[in-house]
This record gives C-alpha cells, structure tokens and sequence, in this order.
C-alpha cells in the first residue's frame, strides 16, 4: 500500500430514506494517522455517513474506500480494516474486563488462547486500563467502561478506527485520558474518524475536521481551515492602554478590517474581521503613534458558535 494512499475516501457518497436526502454527494478524503472529527448538527447526515463506512448499510450509490478496501465490493476485508465503536456500546456487567476482552478476542479468531491472552494484555496497557483488568465490568465508572470499549475494539489491529461519541457523558478528566489514549493510537499509525458533540473537545482532539449540515460537507480541514471557510474568523479585539485613547481610536477606525469600535475605561474595544497579518499590523501601528499599550487581547468566535451559526441557518432555510 503506497504511503500516499488515503485511510478514508469518500466519493460522492448518496443516502436516501424515501424521498428524505440524508447524505448528499459527499465527497471526502482523509489522510492516514489522522484524528478527523464529524461534526454537525442533528440531521445532518453524520449517523448515516457512519453506518456506510462500517458497511453497517447500502448506500443510494456511492465509493468508499478503507486503506485501499472498496467497502461495498469487498466486505469482509473491509471488516478487518475497520474497529468501530458505537455511542453508548453495551459491556455485560457479569463478566470481568479480561473476560470480556478475550471473547471477543476468541471471537475474532486471534491465534491461540496464549497469543489471544497477550493481545488483550497489551490493548489493556494501551487505554491505561491494566489495573482494572480483574475488575467487574459493573464495577467500572463510565470513562473505564469507554476505554473497556475502546480496547475490544483496538484487538484485531484496525487501521481505521470510526467511533461515535466515544466522549458522550464522561466527565472532564476522563475526556481529558481519552483523548490522550486517541492521540497515542493515532501516532502508532492508526486513522480515528470521530464525531462527537461536545465541539470544543473535538477540536481540541482533532487533527482536522469536517462540517456537515443537511447530508452536504460545508467545510474540510484544520479548525482554523473550517472557521475561515464557514467565515467564523471575526474577533473581537481589546486594546488596553495607558493614555492618549482617543488619538488611537481614530486611527484604529481608519484601519480595514475594523468595525464597532468604541473606548470602554482604559480600553478600546472593536470588532474585527482579517488574517492574522492584518491584526499584527494593527498592534505595531498602535505601538508606532507612541502610544503605552498594556495588552493586546483577542476573543474569537468559538467553535461551538461556528456549529450553532450552522444549526441556526438549518432553521432558517
């Protein structure tokens, strides 16, 4: 398999209930090692496009390709391409976490019970969950069962991994291991296709993400690619300073990019719209009239108002 092969390549990928376009000529590829997150919000097409990868359903028509595995020509060798996750997966409470990890090991058929017993030893090392390995499942929190989870579904070495809302209903510091424990498989040389709906922790865990809304792809790339795209990279901007406020403001307003400036105390605060090249330009032309600046603060729109900005035109149209 050439390194430059994709993990994930979607290709004009239809899914129709009815009359109902769930997923609308989606086209989408993603590299290999990455973390890449699905975000949208309800309706647009994340649960279908989900159930087409992991051959979980037909598509109207469509291509989707594994690390080189057509998905709807070759099933089986695309299921061992694929570990998947699913929101909520359920983990029998009368059995303990080694047993539950090697059945399903024996149900892969992962060599002998020796080979089967060291694989489920080091998928435990890989989500940090060795301790617990002779605990009962009942007994986990719900973070230790979504690692519990997570390591059933590493033991047959995929190499793409597609997990839905593996962070739904866990605290902060559990989010905060799962990611880590993601970062890491992704390293190793694992693809992560993730959605999730807890936006700020997927574009913290993300390599790249996309943007869907009514089954069409509205934006691809890093978070700062998808914010541009969805143009979200307005900022507000505070400029605290020492003296001469007014003399500054009038030259602020003059500058493009520049809106709805106003002087709050020892402040002045305004709205801005450019690239980051334009922004450093403003705070050295601030420096160059002679004025003493204290600080030079930006607040962006978040990530969540980028998705609610979505929702809210899906609303609307």
């Amino acid at each position: 398999m050439s390194p430059e092969t994709p993990a994930i390549d979607v290709r004009d990928l239809r899914v129709d209930y009815g009359n109902f376009i769930a997923v609308d000529d989606l086209s989408l590829t993603v590299p290999r090692g990455e973390v890449f997150g699905l975000v949208g919000p309800n309706g647009a097409g994340k649960t279908s496009t989900f159930r087409v990868i992991t051959t979980l359903m037909q598509p109207t028509y469509g291509e989707v390709i594994l690390d080189g595995v057509d998905v709807l020509e070759d099933l089986e060798s695309a299921r061992r391409v694929i570990g998947y996750m699913p929101d909520l997966a359920p983990v029998p409470s009368d059995l303990k976490v080694w047993e539950f990890l090697e059945f399903h090991a024996d149900a892969y058929g992962l060599g002998t019970r020796a080979q089967r017993k060291e694989r489920v030893a080091e998928c435990l090392a890989e989500v940090d969950l060795t301790p617990q390995r002779n605990n009962w499942c009942k007994a986990l929190s719900r973070g230790q069962t979504q690692r519990v989870v997570l390591a059933k579904t590493l033991l047959h070495r995929p190499r793409v991994l597609v997990l839905d809302e593996p962070a739904s209903g866990l605290d902060p510091l559990a989010r905060r291991d799962l990611r880590n424990v993601l970062r890491r498989i992704a390293k190793e040389g694992a693809t992560i296709f993730v959605s999730s709906h807890i936006l700020s922790e997927l574009a913290e865990m993300c390599t790249s993400l996309c943007v869907m809304n009514r089954g069409k792809l509205l934006a691809s790339g890093t978070v700062e690619q998808v914010r541009e795209k969805l143009g979200n990279n307005e900022r507000t901007i505070t400029a605290a300073l020492l003296d001469r406020h007014e003399e500054a403001a009038a030259w602020l307003s003059s500058q493009p990019g520049v809106h709805e400036l106003r002087i709050d105390g020892a402040s002045i605060v305004f709205g801005f719209k450019g690239t980051d090249a334009m922004q450093a330009e403003l705070m050295a032309g601030i420096i160059g009239l002679g004025v003493k600046m204290r600080a030079f603060e930006e607040k962006r729109s978040s990530f969540e108002d980028i998705l609610v900005g979505v929702a809210e035109s899906n609303r609307i149209s």
